[in-house]
């Protein structure tokens, strides 16, 4: 009894930590490395959540018309190490992200870079394989 019991448990515990797995997407699942996109805009939100942060700009449209746009970037532990903190990325800033399009159209992206209105450029840990390797001197 206590064997199969032993064993049972292990069987779920694979498949826990399995579903866990493929929980997290991959990068072309939701975003599109043939359609890269750059946005300006005023930050209106950042979430330091795990596996990814997200920052949330509002940019306007080529009708002026604002849209609030959706960043995804890598894991917030290594966004703050870069640079990417709650007194650099103040609610209020203009920045400039630089990265990739969501595959479902909506206003949502992969972030690449994210620039300052003074030059500074934080890379944001994308989860594009394509992507160059972080710059520990930017």
């Amino acid at each position: 009894m206590t064997k199969k019991l032993a064993g049972l448990a292990v069987a779920v515990a694979v498949l826990f930590n399995t579903a866990l797995l493929f929980a997290h997407h991959s990068f072309t699942a939701e975003f599109d490395d043939k359609k890269p996109i750059t946005i300006k805009g005023t930050l209106t939100k950042v979430e330091m959540t795990n596996p990814h942060g997200w920052l949330y700009l509002n940019v306007k449209d080529k009708n002026g018309k604002i849209q609030n746009w959706a960043v995804e970037t890598g894991a917030p532990a290594n966004l703050i190490r870069r640079g990417g903190d709650k007194k650099t990325l103040a609610i209020g800033t203009e920045l400039i992200v630089e990265g990739w399009l969501a595959r479902d159209g909506s206003n949502t992206m992969n972030g690449r870079a994210v620039k300052f209105a003074d030059g500074r450029e934080i890379l944001t840990g994308t989860s594009n394989p394509a992507a160059p390797a972080a710059n520990p001197t930017r």
